[in-house]
């Protein structure tokens, strides 16, 4: 696959985001580009500055380890840069072939094995889902259902958190850090479009959210990447309130591509007790749909 155009803008825009100073050199007063300059980069990589340029322009293919580290160091790339610069490199010289994952799960065509829809089920304390790099929620417990209604009730969203992030106005309540939300799912999108450029469907969701959201096209314009591992995130739930929740994103390894995310109250705090008013409601709500639609 050519992804010259995608290595040209993404190291272009990593070398934007240097200062002279962080690396020690003077700034000057006629500078016209942001960053570093070309001839800086090569220098503080040790290579010569046609052949950084010739990086630049998008051609990887054939890069050592040795170059792509240089690189990475000399732009002060971090884990998740490296990683998506890597994979760049791969795709370009087709190298990814042994790499890219087996299969692209979708939600609609994927059915969780029983033992994870067990363990899944098994997870009480808080939300868990299931998702693949294009943020499609795959599987869920009961808690993920009920924390993410407003997600679920819209059949526009197809399960999908990018999507909702900016499509669904109802996102912008449910995220009270609305902005940080969008910076992290754009990133997410992008950082799985250098893993795997092969994938129709996340072109397709991509070019759909480039065309309906401004706030979408300026942030994939960014070229930021991230990986989704552990952390910290606000939330407001339209029937228990204000939630803070930690988290932590597992790699299913029976399931290459996909990651299991379980969110998490601190022990003690009023978060902890919104998710259990939150499993009470889901229980509750559960029961009446059961008394509603019984088993024939």
């Amino acid at each position: 696959m050519d992804n010259r155009e995608e290595i040209r803008e993404f190291l272009t825009s990593r070398r934007a985001k240097i200062t002279p100073e962080q690396v020690d050199l003077p700034a000057g007063s006629r500078r016209r580009v942001p960053g570093l300059r070309r001839s800086e980069v090569a220098a503080l990589a040790d290579m010569s500055v046609e052949y950084y340029a010739k990086l630049e322009r998008g051609n990887l293919a054939g890069a050592s380890p040795a170059v792509l580290e240089a690189v990475a160091r000399a732009l002060q790339l971090d884990d998740a840069e490296r990683a998506h610069l890597l994979h760049l490199a791969q795709a370009a010289d087709g190298s990814d072939t042994l790499t890219r994952p087996r299969r692209r799960p979708t939600s609609r065509q994927w059915t969780p094995h029983r033992s994870l829809q067990w363990t899944l089920d098994a997870i009480t304390a808080g939300p868990a889902v299931v998702c693949n790099g294009r943020t499609d929620i795959l599987a869920a417990n009961p808690l993920a259902r009920a924390f993410y209604t407003d997600l679920f009730a819209h059949a526009e969203n197809q399960a999908n958190l990018a999507r909702f992030n900016f499509l669904d106005p109802a996102s912008r309540h449910f995220y009270p850090d609305w902005e940080l939300f969008g910076d992290m799912a754009v990133a997410m999108l992008r950082r799985e479009a250098g893993r795997d450029p092969h994938d129709k469907d996340l072109h397709d969701l991509i070019g759909e959210l480039s065309t309906r959201s401004r706030d979408f096209r300026t942030r994939w314009g960014a070229h930021n990447v991230r990986r989704h591992g552990t952390g910290t995130k606000r939330f407001r739930h339209p029937a228990v309130g204000d939630l803070t929740l930690a988290y932590e994103s597992l790699d299913l390894a029976a399931e290459p591509g996909l990651t299991l995310t379980i969110y998490t109250a601190e022990p003690g705090s009023p978060s902890e007790e919104g998710l259990r008013l939150l499993a009470s409601l889901a229980a509750t709500d559960n029961a009446d749909a059961a008394a509603q639609h019984p088993t024939a």
